[in-house]
Parts: structure tokens; sequence; C-alpha cells
């Protein structure tokens, strides 16, 4: 459910699986997997159901309010067991996650939950590992307390990474070194990622990340706000149009670390 207690060798032979799968050499597998994703949801489903289908698995889509109702999740794990292989799961309440995994009969792919998203920092980081060595890279996530955060908070912890939350002192992530002036910290920052503001936008507007923001931080500076972002909101519309900004060929790397992290849940 979450990368709390991953390894960096399991990290890179998670990276190794992904190779294969972004090289198209991975084995296909038989069966199907059930894809629970709102409808707002459009990188992760997209990645999640294309990578499902390249491997051999038949896609199977549902609405995530398809748990909220009063039926035993063991139940519904048990049942779906018959017919399909996995389940990819979006749902804002973790706990849901864990009480269809606690059933034991199927493998459950954490695809975002209000309290992490491990397969965006995954992907993160392998797509960081195709050019250069991510454990020596200095992180800075700009932006409030929040699933994306504590991912990658995780993530640190697990994999030794090194990362400075900038934000409002109030916002801050529990435990992660942080440092309230922007320009300061990413004056030594390798990486910037953001997150939407969420109900803290006033707060936020100060830590902004502009194209001036962006020319303070060393030359070789990588920005991957993480989507969906909102020009004119946490980041600039010539902060996007910067050199440094990595984005879009960065998620391309979203589909065979999905596919790594499902092949692992399976077993293959």
């Amino acid at each position: 459910m979450s990368l709390e207690g991953g390894t960096r060798d399991e990290l890179g032979e998670l990276f190794d699986r992904a190779a294969h799968f972004d090289a198209k050499s991975a084995p296909r597998v038989d069966g199907a997997a059930t894809l629970f994703f709102p409808p707002s949801s459009l990188r992760t489903r997209v990645s999640f159901e294309r990578g499902v289908l390249e491997m051999g698995l038949q896609p199977i889509a549902f609405p995530p309010e398809t748990f909220d109702k009063s039926e035993d999740l063991a139940d519904v794990a048990g049942y779906l067991s018959a017919w399909v292989q996995l389940m990819v799961v979006r749902h804002a309440d973790i706990s849901v996650l864990q009480r269809l995994a606690d059933a034991d009969v199927l493998p459950v792919i954490n695809a975002m939950t209000n309290v992490n998203h491990p397969c965006e920092v995954l992907s993160d980081l392998y797509a960081l590992s195709q050019e250069t060595d991510p454990f020596s890279l200095r992180f800075l996530f700009v932006g409030a307390d929040g699933n994306i955060a504590r991912a990658w908070w995780e993530a640190t912890k697990a994999f030794g990474l090194s990362i400075t939350q900038s934000c409002p002192a109030e916002l801050r992530v529990p435990g992660m070194p942080w440092q309230g002036d922007l320009t300061k910290t990413i004056s030594n920052a390798d990486v910037v990622i953001t997150d939407g503001p969420g109900s803290h936008a006033e707060s936020l507007t100060p830590y902004r990340v502009t194209a001036a923001v962006l020319d303070v931080a060393p030359p070789a500076i990588r920005f991957a706000p993480c989507p969906p972002f909102i020009r004119g909101r946490e980041v600039s519309t010539d902060a996007i149009e910067d050199l440094a900004f990595i984005g879009y060929g960065f998620k391309q790397y979203l589909k065979p670390v999905q596919q790594a992290v499902m092949s692992w849940a399976l077993g293959d």
C-alpha cells in the first residue's frame, strides 16, 4: 500500500523489470485485471489500462464508488478472484485497499489514495535513472502536506534519498526536512517537484514556482510538477515553458513502471 519498508535492492529489481517492459521484451500473461478509477483520472488510468492490455490482461474498469456499499470487501475480492488476476484501485480511503488486500486472494495495486501515490514516485525515480543516479540528487518538494508529499517522504525513508520541503511551516509533512525560504532552498536543488495546493492556495502563493525562481537554481535543475498542475496557481506559465521543465517526457515511464509493479505483484 506504500513504499515504506522498501529497499534499494528491491527498487533496482523493479527498475530492471520496467526496462524489459519499456523495451517490450517482457513475457505476456493471460487473464484479466479490474481497474477502479474515477472519471477525473487521466494519466494514471490511461497508462494502467494500456499497460494491462499490453501485458496480455483484459482490463475491466469500474468507478471506485463500486466499493462504497455494505458488502464486506473480503467477499468482493473473494468473488472477483474467480475471474481476474489482480486489482488496480484508486480510492481516496487507503483502508479500502487494505481491506481488499487483507482478503489475501488477489494482488491489489495502489493507484493513488488521499495519503500517498507510490507508483507516481517510482515512475519519477525510474525516469531520472535513465540519465543519472537518482540517489545522488537533491530533491525539493514545493507544496503542502498531502498524498504526493507523503509518497516522496515514504520513498526518501525507504531508499535513502535527499529531500527538502519548502512551504509555510504549518503545512509541513511531519518529519520531512523543511526550509521556509524557497529561493534559498532551490539554490541547492537538482529536482523540483510541486503538487496542487488544495485548500491552501492563498498560503502557498509565495511558493509558486516561476521562471525567475528556477533561475536561482543550479543550471541543470529539473522541474517536474506533479500533474494536474494549473498555470498561475502552483506554477507559472513561464516555468512550464522553461528549459528546466521535463514534465511531458518524464511521465512516459508511468506505463512500464506500473507494468513492472503489476508483474511483481503477480509473481511473474
